[in-house]
This record gives structure tokens, C-alpha cells and sequence, in this order.
């Protein structure tokens, strides 16, 4: 999850064993991290011009929903843990 991401996070296909990265709340991802992925697989959440992002542990939290609601609901979130 990026600010600068292409894509909206809610128009990825999430399956099972995704990974997903998330940056500081002050700083983002680090740009050699950004830089090392496919730009197509960088994604944002949107949000209104002017107005604060959101914290860290909502955006997490909206994220992981929508995945497991791709899923059904079936995945276990502990499942995702190595």
C-alpha cells in the first residue's frame, strides 16, 4: 500500500497467501522497497484532496477486510502467519 500506487485497493483480485506491505504512518515505504516491487502490484486507498490520510491501523484494517471478503470469509487471518 502505497500513496502514489496505481491501482485502488479495492479493485485487486486478493487470494490466499497474498502479502501485504505496509509502510510507517510518517514516512510511507521506504523507496528502495517501492522501487523493487512491479508498479502494478503498488496500490492505494483513495481519499478526498486536502484532507489527512488515514492511520496506519485503519488502513490496515480496510484493506485486510476487503481481502478476506474476496475470500468469503474462509480464510483464517492467523492462516496468513507464517
Amino acid at each position: 500500500m502505497e500513496t502514489g500506487g496505481a491501482t485502488r485497493y479495492s479493485d485487486v483480485s486478493y487470494e490466499p497467501g497474498d502479502a501485504l506491505l505496509f509502510g510507517r504512518e510518517t514516512a510511507g515505504l521506504p523507496p528502495e522497497v517501492v522501487n523493487g516491487v512491479p508498479s502494478e502490484t503498488v496500490v492505494h486507498i483513495p481519499m478526498q484532496p486536502g484532507n489527512r490520510s488515514l492511520n496506519l491501523s485503519n488502513s490496515v484494517a480496510l484493506v485486510v477486510f476487503e481481502a478476506w471478503r474476496q475470500n468469503h470469509f474462509a480464510m483464517e487471518l492467523t492462516d496468513a502467519i507464517p
